[in-house]
């Protein structure tokens, strides 16, 4: 195995020597440039790929769910690993609300016949994790608490739409059980909009149509569910993210010097019905039961029968859910390697580390790299190679919640994030498989792809950007959702953001998410890990030691006109009358002009002379800036706390992308009456854009 890492490290570092020969880099002076590639070529020579599954294995041995003592164990391994490598650790911790364990929760048949149903993955004798004892059954997170045997509705996905649809047909949620499958919308929205149409209860489950043997094999044998499998999970839904009583502020120690005023449960509006996840295997046992209508086209899943909407009086089922909401303790694990020349510029790096079992895909595969990325730069750091700027490497903890670690931690220092943060980089799962991707803020797009050329993808002699781009001139980038880390940096502070890695099959959210699965379906042959590193390593020592911060700003417009154009012919689709965004038009192009003009002379100035420190800072402190010209402190009507303009998760979904968030909701309203004001107030974002531009040109 050895023999074979330390061939691929050499058959790597011949690609890249002859990749790397003579290329400019962006923000660097030609000098400088030759400098950083020599800098790169030594970290790159420096990044040991069998470190990765030392560290995947110490911390995802056990089940580690936020909270736990086994949590606790993995938050000091990860400061003994970091301080170890030489690196300024600091443990942040917060005292959060939440559903710290399951509880007492159980579901069965009661009519025709009394049946019990499993809610527990079976024990495998390929999986020895699955015997592990501290395993939970299934469960969610911020449940209400009841008892409660009613009737039986099929709701499909559970989503705005599906629960519409059957008011339409004239079905009766109230006083009823509902059931829905995974799928379609943030799990948290189907407990909602179940309470809110008057259901008595919620069971949720992985249909074997969307996972599971409709798919091909389940697992132990292949990567999908298997009719035990059970996707655990949050349904905290406030209309912001992080702690449910502190939203704006950070949630410090209850027994802290400074006190912080919390939200009474009551003002919060948490969910109060009893609602879980169970295996197909246990809501097939209730579904042939039922005896209703069948369901509208679509609807129909995976099981063998014809689903139907509705059980009928001679089916009850009951659902007993008692959990518990109480003060927790997370802590943060943020690690500094102070830049050499300017400190008080910040690259941030984070994942999470809390799993609802193992996590050994989600989340700790970003964890594992990012450790062991850590030591890397810590050796080039003794090695007299420090980052020019300081670089984070931040471990969050009560993602799984709510997203609740990084957004307290991103309210706790919002104003100094706002004057220093150049780049947030989320690396959630990042690990998780061969298929290398990434969602982006606008300026970092191209770092991304230019690093991406840097770094051989393994068992190839293809960069990453080249499997990744599949033969296109540039490979797809996402547009940043819902669901992880990045989500109080770039939705609330206006941080550049990027959430990137490599993707797979993941028994997502289950007990099988571990070693066992990793190493027999994720990658095999470990090396992913290391590739892994050596981009997100590279990506960042350009952010860090550029004279000029990298940003493409030109991206700007040129994605703003692909998004108000999309957004024009949703708005059209029902407002027949509705022409134009006249004013975000006629801005962005003016936008255009002035950031080709700035990317242009950005890159003739550093072709053409050198900078003295204090102009670089001017330069570099409008840069930092420029993304706060699409922060509103107004907010989005959905929820105050999303403060970017430019982009939020769906309020309706939870998961998605919603570019433009504004104009989105009102499109989801099918609503015509705000789009004058949204006109404006984009419009004068861009406006405002335009004129740092402008000023920093000057700079210039």
């Amino acid at each position: 195995m050895k023999k074979n890492l330390l061939l691929f490290k050499f058959c790597l570092l011949m690609v890249l020597s002859i990749n790397l020969q003579g290329q400019q880099l962006d923000g660097f002076q030609k000098s400088s440039s030759d400098k950083q590639l020599a800098t790169e070529k030594e970290f790159l020579e420096k990044v040991d790929f069998s470190k990765f599954k030392k560290h995947l294995t110490a911390i995802t041995s056990d089940p580690h769910p936020a909270g736990s003592e086994a949590n606790e164990k993995v938050k000091d391994y990860l400061v003994k690993t970091m301080q170890a490598a030489g690196w300024d650790v600091q443990v942040h911790p917060y005292d959060v609300y939440l559903s710290k364990e399951p509880g007492e929760s159980l579901v069965e048949i009661v009519r025709p016949m009394r049946k019990p149903l499993n809610q527990q993955e079976y024990i495998l004798e390929d999986d020895p994790y699955s015997a592990h004892p501290d395993l939970w059954k299934g469960w969610n997170a911020f449940s209400g608490s009841g008892d409660v045997t009613a009737e039986v509705v099929y709701a499909n996905y559970g989503t705005k739409a599906d629960f519409e649809k059957l008011k339409s047909l004239g079905i009766d949620i109230k006083g009823k059980i509902v059931l829905a499958r995974y799928g379609g919308n943030f799990r948290g929205f189907k407990a909602k909009f179940a309470e809110e149409n008057g259901a008595a209860g919620l069971l949720i489950f992985t249909d074997p149509g969307d996972s599971g043997y409709m798919r091909g094999l389940t697992y132990p044998d292949g990567i999908f569910y298997n009719e035990s499998s059970i996707q655990r999970g949050s349904l905290l839904t406030v209309d912001w993210t992080g702690d449910a009583l502190t939203p704006f502020e950070p949630a410090l120690p209850l027994d802290g010097k400074k006190k912080v005023k919390r939200l009474e449960e009551s003002e919060v509006g948490l969910h109060t019905i009893p609602v879980t996840s169970l295996p197909y295997g246990s809501v097939k046992e209730i579904i042939e039961l039922m005896q209703g209508s069948p369901v509208p086209t679509g609807w129909q899943g995976g099981l063998p029968f014809t689903y139907r909407l509705e059980g009928g009086k001679d089916l009850k089922v009951r659902l007993k859910v008692d959990q518990k909401r109480e003060f927790v303790r997370a802590n943060n694990v943020v690690g500094t390697l102070k830049g050499s020349e300017t400190p008080d510029e910040w690259i941030i790096l984070g994942c999470h580390f809390d799993a609802w079992s193992f996590g050994s895909t989600d989340p700790n595969s970003g964890t594992a790299m990012l450790l062991s990325l850590s030591e890397t730069l810590g050796q080039l750091a003794k090695d007299g190679k420090s980052p020019k700027r300081s670089i984070l490497i931040a471990h969050w903890d009560a993602e799984e919640h709510g997203v609740i670690g990084s957004t307290e931690w991103v309210e706790q220092f919002r104003d100094e994030l706002g004057a220093k943060a150049v780049a947030y980089i989320n690396l959630d799962a990042a690990v998780s498989g061969r298929n290398f991707g990434a969602s982006s803020s606008p300026t970092l797009k191209k770092i991304i792809m230019e690093s991406a050329k840097a770094v051989v993808f393994p068992d190839s002699a293809k960069s990453v950007f080249e499997v990744w781009a599949k033969n296109q001139p540039e490979p797809t980038i996402g547009n940043l959702g819902g669901g992880s880390d990045h989500i109080a940096f770039y939705m609330h502070a206006g941080i550049p953001s990027l959430s990137g890695g490599a993707s797979g099959p993941t028994l997502y959210h289950t007990n099988y998410d571990n070693l066992h699965f990793y190493e027999k379906f994720a990658d095999p042959t470990f090396k992913m890990g290391g590739a892994v590193e050596q981009l997100v390593g590279v990506m960042s020592l350009r952010l860090a030691n550029a004279e000029i911060i990298p940003y493409h700003n030109s991206r700007y417009a040129q994605d703003l006109e692909i998004h108000f154009e999309n957004a024009t012919k949703k708005v059209k689709a029902y407002d027949k009358d509705f022409e134009s965004f006249t004013k975000v038009t006629e801005a962005i192009s003016e936008l255009k002009l002035s950031a080709n003009s700035l990317d242009e002379k950005i890159a003739n100035s550093l072709a053409n002379g050198s900078f003295e420190k204090k102009k670089l800072k001017e330069i570099n402190k409008a840069l930092i800036s420029m993304e706060k010209s699409f922060i509103d402190t107004k907010g989005m009507y959905f929820g105050s706390w999303y403060r970017s303009l430019y982009a939020a998760n769906d309020p309706f979904s939870g998961y998605a992308s919603w570019i433009l968030p504004g104009i989105e909701y009102e499109i989801e309203l099918k609503s015509s009456d705000r789009l004058q004001e949204w006109d404006e107030r984009y419009s004068t974002a861009i406006l405002d854009l335009k004129r740092n531009m402008d000023e920093l040109i000057g700079k210039l």
